[in-house]
């Protein structure tokens, strides 16, 4: 007989839909939701009041060493992500947990019939399509068009990096653009933490 499941993990990258999943899994699971925001930021998008040194980030480094950057932040944070996670098991506090730093190499190690861990993706286009359309991008002039041009990039490549780390490491992938795909994961794991 399985274990009850006691804990969700989401990843994926900007605007793939993380957070809008883990709000209604825990609202209807009513356990805590929390997202790896909280627990410290990258550089974050850049539109809706840039501040200046996001802007300088994204305007002045390559898109190879912004994509680096972010893969550091993300190795910083994991022992304290870990370490949250452990204390909420600990404590017998069922939780959604979600955020690009929940790298797939990170959560595939930790998936049990208790962690249920699940890669978020995209295409390219769906994902542009979501971020231009969030950034009021065709309003934007040439100097924002290119700020945000690198978040996409930076974007787009963690996804990509995201999807090759996943397949190696066995974790679930469910397709962010196929809304059918995503009501039967949340069925699915409305499912299995009832049992």
């Amino acid at each position: 007989m399985s274990s009850p499941l006691q804990a969700i993990l989401i990843s994926g990258t900007s605007h793939v839909g993380k957070s809008t999943l883990a709000e209604k899994l825990a609202g209807r699971l009513k356990w805590a939701g929390m997202s790896t925001d909280k627990l410290g930021r990258h550089p974050g998008r850049p539109w809706l009041g840039i501040p200046a040194p996001v802007a300088e980030f994204y305007a002045r480094l390559s898109p190879e060493t912004i994509h680096w950057f972010l893969k550091v932040h993300h190795e910083n944070m994991w022992p304290a992500i870990r370490q949250r996670i452990e204390v909420e098991r600990d404590a017998g506090r069922p939780f959604v947990l979600e955020g690009a730093a929940l790298r797939p190499e990170y959560i595939a190690p930790i998936v049990s019939d208790e962690i249920f861990g699940v890669l978020l993706h995209a295409d390219d286009a769906f994902l542009r399509g979501r971020m231009r359309s969030a950034a009021d991008y065709e309003q934007r002039d040439g100097a924002e068009r290119g700020l945000i041009d690198a978040f996409i990039d930076r974007s787009l490549r963690e996804n990509a990096a995201f999807k090759d780390a996943a397949l190696k490491g066995g974790l679930r992938i469910v397709d962010a653009a196929d809304e059918r795909a995503i009501d039967d994961l949340f069925d699915e794991l409305v499912a299995r933490a009832s049992i």
